[in-house]
């Protein structure tokens, strides 16, 4: 029966969920355009075994287009007036929890939906050990080429990214050849943790040498070179291209070298966009504005790595997102912001989109006078 018209249900535990995944006939799973939440889609697309059920990515403001009568349909990572579960704190944990009880969880992929979202899951963590995906030094990229992988990471910001020959520059100074990663010792992979860690840090605010602890030592597992580098292909792709994210999280490999091309793009142009904008604080407040840019991803990489204040906003003509880094609800923040101007606002906890049809001076001045 189509879940058109009720009133959404969350299910109080991964075993409620399991339970009415395995009564369902036809599923429909509906994620946010992130990585975790691409994440937990996938951990239980997979654990439905028969089950027929359609997934997809939907970004902020795009219409999740119901075509097909469900017997239940969850919304992963926002919410959503039909669904019937909504999962959106530890998306990705709960996801894994549920495809345990329904017999099948891949680990790597929880953990890397977890890396996602910036907050590792100690339960999952865990059981990614006791399947011997092991943690070793380094840095957290998805590909042999290590001068790629730095320059296209979006787990940092440093003098090199977005710029493969400057990583390849930085490597030569450490002796490190960027096509060799498979025969660096761990000596190596040390002294490349410390480049980063050290490039990153370097007047940054105090919470980058946090944030950038998820780009080091990582996991190694999963369908790319590193764990933390499949979460960040996870997060990129599900901005860039939907339908590839989709196929991704289903462990379709055919797609892995499509989503690494969107990586590297997604990447480009959020690196360009932290370089070029135009930035001003105010008390409390830094804000970040620019043209076409991947909003999300660029005010994320403010927040943890560039802005002075606590709130960081990133603005482009008729989009913006915003980013907390003191604990806040931006998210009631970016409602009152865009209702003043007559937009549109979604997001949740920390995080929050806004669209709206006014000049950028009047949304930044909306925001402000809401934080």
């Amino acid at each position: 029966m189509s879940a058109t018209g009720r009133e959404p249900t969350p299910a109080t535990s991964p075993d409620d969920l399991a339970g009415s995944l395995r009564e369902a006939t036809f599923v429909r799973l509906v994620s946010d355009a992130t990585g975790e939440a691409l994440a937990a889609t996938g951990l239980l697309a997979r654990a439905l075994d028969d089950t027929p059920f359609q997934a997809s990515v939907v970004r902020p403001f795009e219409d999740p287009d119901r075509t097909t009568e469900t017997d239940i349909t969850v919304a992963i990572g926002h919410t959503q007036p039909t669904a019937d579960v909504t999962l959106t704190d530890r998306a990705a944990a709960t996801a894994f929890e549920t495809a345990r009880e329904l017999g099948t969880a891949d680990p790597a992929l929880a953990l890397a939906g977890t890396i996602a979202a910036g907050n590792v899951d100690g339960t999952v963590a865990e059981a990614a050990e006791q399947a011997g995906l092991d943690r070793r030094p380094g840095v957290a990229v998805p590909t042999t080429d290590l001068a790629d992988g730095l320059a296209h990471s979006t787990l940092f910001v440093a003098p090199f990214s977005g710029d493969a020959d400057a990583a390849r520059a930085a490597l030569a100074d450490l002796s490190i050849d960027a096509h060799q990663s498979a025969a660096l010792s761990a000596d190596d992979h040390r002294r490349l943790a410390s480049l980063v860690a050290l490039a990153v840090t370097a007047d940054t605010p105090p919470r980058a040498a946090d944030a950038v602890q998820r780009a080091l030592r990582p996991t190694t597992g999963g369908p790319f070179e590193t764990v933390g580098g499949y979460a960040d292909v996870l997060d990129a792709v599900a901005r860039e291209q939907p339908g590839t994210a989709v196929a991704l999280a289903l462990g379709h490999e055919a797609v892995n070298e499509d989503a690494l091309a969107a990586w590297r793009t997604h990447a480009v142009r959020a690196h360009e966009a932290v370089s070029e904008a135009t930035t001003g604080r105010y008390d409390g407040l830094f804000v970040a504005r620019g043209d076409a840019m991947p909003t999300g991803t660029v005010a994320r990489l403010f927040a943890d790595y560039r802005a002075p204040e606590p709130v960081t906003l990133v603005v482009t003509d008729d989009r913006a997102a915003a980013r907390a880094t003191d604990g806040r609800d931006v998210t009631e923040t970016m409602h009152a912001a865009a209702e003043t101007v007559g937009g549109d606002a979604v997001g949740t906890g920390d995080r929050a989109r806004a669209r709206f049809d006014v000049s950028t001076a009047d949304f930044i001045e909306a925001f402000r006078e809401a934080v």
